[in-house]
């Protein structure tokens, strides 16, 4: 394959499976369509492979196919759309900031927290974290459930 690569190759490549390669191309999502060989085969081209690593991003960011297939389609259409992708990708990339503020909370919290424990156990006293409650104490807190 001389002038292209082959789905194993590409699969190698991206690391997405042969069979998820296969859904993308089903499912629209490469931005042209696969050539085939005389024989069906499919053979990628170094675009294809481009192509499927931003994919690849979008996805990993939590970018739904849909949304994925949608500026595949804008992307398709050529010149003339571009505040269409632009609006498109602006919105994702809002919803990734919001989530990577998401997580610095819960690192915040995490951190904290390894903080904490790494200094009760450097002074010997992380046997008082954690005290289990007491029976009379739990008997109320069955109740209340």
């Amino acid at each position: 394959m001389a002038d292209g690569l082959s789905i194993g190759q590409v699969s190698e490549r991206t690391g997405l499976s042969v069979h998820a390669l296969r859904f993308y191309e089903r499912e629209g999502i490469l931005a042209d369509p696969v050539r085939r060989e005389a024989n069906g085969r499919r053979v990628y081209s170094e675009d294809d492979v481009d192509w499927l690593a931003m994919c690849i991003k979008f996805r990993s960011s939590g970018m739904p196919l849909d949304t994925i297939r949608r500026y595949t389609g804008l992307v398709r259409q050529g010149p003339g759309n571009e505040q269409d992708r632009l609006a498109l990708l602006r919105s994702h990339q809002e919803a990734v900031v919001a989530q990577i503020d998401e997580l610095t909370e819960c690192l915040r919290v995490i951190t904290y927290k390894v903080d904490i424990y790494t200094e009760h156990l450097d002074s010997g006293t992380a046997d008082s974290l954690w005290v289990a409650p007491s029976s009379v104490a739990q008997d109320r807190t069955d109740q209340a459930v």
